[in-house]
């Protein structure tokens, strides 16, 4: 007797997302507590680096063992070394180490590598235990969820970091982990079947990684389809990274510098992403997933081009919110497009490069939007942006590969 879909699925994003949460909440300390302790930003961008290119450097290897292994060992086994280094942490501040924001430095750095390996291999498991024709409401309630954890987080994080030393939101995470991996290991049935292994893995079950990486990169390149999303995925986030991380200096430099309107885009951003993600697992959005990419990626650029003219903070609001809702309209098709069609023994290798592409555009895009904030205002930003943004649509609604993809998915 099999277990019914829906149990698997709710039982493997319950263990997800509780792991998840502890993760947030020491990331969210350990941040703070860098900031407050060290006052550089200096320091910050270390603590930017460290937390970001382990995490692309893994990534290639990740998608490869994704590929290879078991894929729900591969998740507990990334989450359980997190936890670990969070328990060694924990130890090493109560037994007085001095170096603390060194330790929180390493621990930053194994998160990210832990966070490379875990992706790829959720994305890849995710079809294992879901319908396809569930795979888009599935990907839109995960997305609700961690925008909820993501909205969450800091502040049980500032709560706690109030009124408990900063050990006990290490222990947090191991207790959260520790759960999570339990459900996941024990509670999460996969279907009895041999994981076929790809034609590299067999002809050398050796370590040849780079290889099975190359014979994955050969993959995309074979399917104009795959490449063609990693690209606009690329576009889009790039161009998307004014709207992302120079908002909340644009208010207070235009609107005022209280925290209550820093907080105030942070929390009607998140509650419009829920939302979003909500409506993409409802409405399952149309039927040919590369439309309701579109949709999306001309809202966002459009509605980034009114971030840059809103004349007051209201209506600045309503358009944060809007544009929070418009996101997961774009995220969870393209995940769910290359879940849908991606053959299974190149999944963990396809969606490990979109991982890559995922976690480092944004922040490159910083590293040229960043500086030229300093140098002019950031309305006329956003407005470029997000006119770039927008005219993307016309290269994913003009393009038959695509489409035809699109098709192939929602079949």
């Amino acid at each position: 007797m099999h277990t019914p879909w829906q149990r698997n699925t709710v039982l493997f994003l319950s263990g997800q997302a509780l792991s998840l949460f502890g993760t947030m909440v020491v990331q969210f300390a350990i941040m703070w507590h860098i900031t407050l302790s060290s006052r550089s930003g200096a320091m910050m961008t270390v603590f930017t680096v460290v937390g970001l290119l382990p995490m692309f450097f893994i990534s290639p290897f990740a998608g490869v063992w994704a590929d290879r292994f078991n894929r729900k060992y591969i998740i507990n086994i990334a989450d359980g070394s997190v936890a670990f280094v969070s328990l060694l942490a924990a130890v090493c501040i109560m037994a007085g180490v001095d170096n603390i924001i060194g330790i929180l430095l390493l621990c930053s750095m194994i998160r990210s590598l832990g966070q490379g390996v875990q992706m790829p291999a959720v994305g890849a498991f995710i079809p294992d235990i879901v319908p396809p024709e569930r795979l888009l409401r599935i990907n839109g309630i995960q997305s609700s969820i961690q925008s909820f954890i993501t909205l969450a987080a800091p502040a049980v994080s500032g709560a706690m970091m109030t009124f408990a030393p900063l050990e006990t939101l290490f222990f947090l995470d191991v207790v959260t982990a520790a759960i999570g991996i339990g459900i996941v290991l024990f509670l999460v049935k996969t279907p009895e079947k041999k994981k076929p292994l790809t034609p590299d893995a067999t002809a050398q079950k050796g370590v040849a990684y780079f290889r099975d990486f190359k014979n994955g990169m050969r993959y995309i390149g074979q399917h104009g389809y795959i490449l063609r999303i990693i690209i606009l995925e690329a576009i889009f986030l790039f161009f998307f990274a004014p709207a992302a991380f120079l908002t909340p200096l644009q208010v207070a430099r235009t609107f005022g510098d209280e925290v209550w309107r820093l907080s105030a885009i942070e929390i009607v951003f998140s509650a419009g992403v829920i939302a979003g993600g909500l409506l993409i697992g409802i409405w399952g959005g149309f039927k040919n997933r590369i439309y309701t990419m579109t949709l999306s990626s001309a809202l966002c650029g459009l509605l980034t081009v009114g971030l840059g003219l809103a004349p007051d903070f209201l209506l600045y609001l309503v358009i944060m919110a809007v544009l929070g809702i418009s996101l997961p309209l774009y995220n969870a098709p393209a995940m769910t497009l290359l879940q849908t069609t991606v053959d299974a023994a190149f999944m963990g290798r396809v969606l490990s490069v979109f991982t890559m592409v995922a976690s480092t555009m944004m922040p490159l895009g910083m590293v040229v939007f960043g500086p030229l904030a300093d140098t002019v205002s950031i309305e006329p930003l956003l407005i470029g942006t997000g006119v770039v943004v927008a005219l993307l649509c016309i290269p994913m609604a003009g393009s038959r590969t695509l489409r035809e993809a699109g098709k192939m998915s929602s079949a």
